[in-house]
């Protein structure tokens, strides 16, 4: 809950922002080139076995791609084999019902701080009153739970269309994925029911859970992860359309929440290995933000424990550290 002693005014955008750019392009050419390079070669991992079409993909692929808050895109190796976003969606919803709603009513009905607990964990739900954080499977669930519309397709309308917007052209559904999600996600489903229970999700819990199941299975590229990425680090305007699709207040407030929870109980390791909010998915994809430079989306299939793609830790690390995107890296003055 906000406490009103330390309410400013987020209706108008700071005058005083972190901004910079990223390094000549052909200097970012030559980081994903060798980026690239250096995490097809390593092998550890596993393919998520969460949804059974999961399994069937192929785990040697490698996508990355880096979009610029002016527009510039590059990508390399696999950047046109689709994939489905599963929780890389988290974030991109959330900035999209906090910006038809208000970030605050999403605050204070789901909550915002981290669970320390694995994404579909029952117990984070049970421990803290149904309090978690929409980084985490139930507290998307309860984020997309609040989208507007009468029915499951008006919001799944607003879900789709939002999250075309943000990519800058049509996206539509996996069918395959879907069809594996809807016939094996009990999990989310009994998550779903347990948040109606407590009172976070007010309408038919099911409804939520079919939204959120199709969102987690919309396919696209890393280019257009990237571009969905840059985006919300761009403070809402997409660079590649020129369309602003979120405020800026929202934006703080989404990439906030990815820096709490974004790779669930690894995110201090995240931000200390690699300094930048980001989003994992099951499904091996990786998106991490640079305020006001761009993002960088990476894409290979085989998880760690935590539910993260190796490779794409990795990439985002190198990357990082050779481009200047770490928010916390300074120096000597």
């Amino acid at each position: 809950m906000t406490d009103p002693v330390f309410e400013v005014d987020r209706l108008s955008d700071s005058p005083h922002v972190s901004t910079g750019s990223l390094p000549r392009r052909v200097q970012v050419a030559d980081a994903l080139d060798r980026t690239l390079e250096a995490v097809r070669t390593v092998r550890r991992g596993e393919l998520s076995d969460v949804y059974p079409a999961l399994q069937r993909v192929d785990p040697d692929l490698v996508g990355l791609a880096i979009v610029a808050a002016n527009g510039e895109s590059i990508s390399v190796g696999d950047d046109a084999v689709e994939f489905t976003l599963m929780s890389v969606a988290k974030p991109f919803v959330l900035a999209l019902v906090a910006e038809a709603i208000g970030s605050e009513v999403v605050r204070n009905a789901v909550g915002v701080n981290a669970t320390g607990l694995a994404f579909n964990s029952i117990e984070a739900v049970e421990r803290r009153g149904g309090s978690t954080n929409p980084m985490v499977n139930p507290g998307a669930i309860a984020t997309t739970a609040l989208a507007p519309g009468r029915s499951v397709e008006d919001r799944w309308a607003f879900v789709l269309g939002g999250l075309s917007r943000l990519a800058g052209r049509p996206l539509a559904l996996d069918d395959e994925v879907l069809e594996s999600a809807r016939a094996t996600n009990h999990r989310n489903r009994a998550l779903a029911s347990l948040l109606h229970s407590q009172g976070v999700i007010l309408g038919d819990p099911m409804d939520a859970v079919e939204v959120y199941t199709r969102q987690s299975c919309v396919a696209l590229d890393v280019r257009d992860m990237a571009v969905m990425g840059a985006t919300i680090a761009n403070g809402g305007v997409n660079p590649a359309t020129a369309e602003r699709v979120i405020g800026a207040a929202v934006c703080h407030d989404v990439m906030a929440v990815m820096a709490t929870a974004g790779l669930y109980e690894t995110s201090g390791d995240w931000l200390w290995d690699v300094g930048l909010p980001g989003k994992s998915g099951i499904s091996g994809a990786v998106v991490a933000l640079s305020p006001g430079k761009g993002a960088l989306g990476a894409y290979a299939p085989p998880l760690d424990d935590a539910g993260n793609s190796v490779r794409g830790q990795l990439a985002a690390r190198l990357l990082a550290r050779e481009l200047g995107l770490d928010v916390f890296a300074t120096r000597p003055g």
